[in-house]
């Protein structure tokens, strides 16, 4: 290689890492348990040592008139507000309350839309610096929900929401 084109490779590499600056990662903790098994809800799934246990999303997410059971921790929420929502199937029968996995997110929006089981998808509104934030679809598939679709979006001069998928 020409000595001229490691010079001009060289002063590239750092111009392009010197520029960028790395945002905050905060993983998720892990829960308490799987996804599936069974679980206490206000106990199970993200919490913390000394929870501050919150009911309040509670949603009929299987169309049977009674509401599942979301729990969230608020001593675990960011100060942008997004918090982790454990939900739970109720027992059928003899069974226990099951664990279907975790939300993270400031606010939740059930969509009309269903997977596995009947289960309503559920849409996360998680708030990020700068005005953004993500809308996370979330479906239920093989016993627990996923992540099925993120769309990163910012507030318009207008209010309106603005997101980078502009066919929907």
């Amino acid at each position: 290689m020409h000595p001229r084109w490691i010079v001009a490779l060289v002063a590239l590499g750092a111009a392009c890492s010197g520029g960028h600056r790395k945002l905050p990662v905060r993983a998720m903790p892990a829960p308490s348990i799987q996804v599936g098994a069974c679980g206490e809800p206000g106990r199970d799934g993200v919490m913390g040592r000394s929870p501050k246990v919150d009911r309040s999303a509670d949603r009929d997410l299987d169309g049977d008139g009674t509401p599942e059971p979301i729990v969230v921790d608020r001593t675990l929420c960011t100060p942008e507000g997004n918090c982790y929502w454990n939900v739970f199937v109720p027992p059928r029968g003899a069974e226990c309350a099951r664990y279907a996995g975790t939300f993270e997110a400031a606010a939740l929006e059930p969509l009309p839309t269903r997977g596995d089981d009947n289960m309503r998808d559920v849409r996360a509104y998680f708030n990020q610096s700068g005005g953004r934030l993500l809308l996370q679809s979330y479906r239920f598939m093989r016993g627990g929900y996923q992540i099925v679709d993120v769309i990163q979006c910012k507030r318009g001069p207008d209010d309106r929401l603005e997101c980078a998928d502009h066919e929907r």
